[in-house]
């Protein structure tokens, strides 16, 4: 391969851990698809704990709710939709629209899964306003990138605990 350019792969290389694949996932998604705020979490014990958001200065890693509160229990529990245009239609995040969540406008989520088929957290975003019915062709994707994301789980490329935050 002497005096040939040297391939163009560095733009693609592997990330080098669960926490570098997920900013890059979530930076990705902000850029392709809009949304406000994306964000990886983790469910421990009756909490729901940021792990990353992109914008990252929108919400801090190691920033929790109480998971009942969630429009992600609703979600992961059948009770909402995993994408909502408009938070207010569904009856399930319209109660849940106080504190942080009352800013919410529209919502779209997945579960990430660990290896044993048990809920480790989810992929989310949120926008400030509503969105568009079009906006919910979003989930097919978010989808396939949660999916990835936890094979990387299912891997053993396993995140590292956030920093403690205080509740959101």
């Amino acid at each position: 391969m002497e005096g040939m350019a040297a391939p163009a792969v560095l733009d693609v290389a592997p990330w080098g851990d669960f926490s570098a694949a997920t900013c890059g996932v979530l930076a990705s998604l902000h850029e392709r698809l809009g949304w406000d705020v994306w964000v990886v979490t983790r469910v421990v014990d009756d909490r729901q704990v940021v792990l990353h958001a992109h914008p990252p200065d929108l919400i801090r890693p190691g920033t929790w709710l109480p998971w009942a509160d969630t429009f992600c229990r609703a979600m992961v529990a059948g009770e909402a939709p995993r994408a909502a245009t408009v938070t207010a239609a569904v009856p399930a995040f319209a109660k849940r629209m106080t504190g942080p969540a009352s800013r919410i406008g529209a919502y779209i989520g997945v579960p990430l899964v660990a290896t044993d088929g048990e809920l480790f957290g989810t992929l989310c975003a949120f926008g400030f306003r509503a969105r568009p019915r079009s906006a919910a062709r979003d989930l097919p994707l978010v989808e396939t990138v949660a999916r990835l994301l936890s094979t990387l789980i299912a891997a053993g490329m396993t995140p590292s605990d956030p920093p403690a935050a205080p509740r959101a």
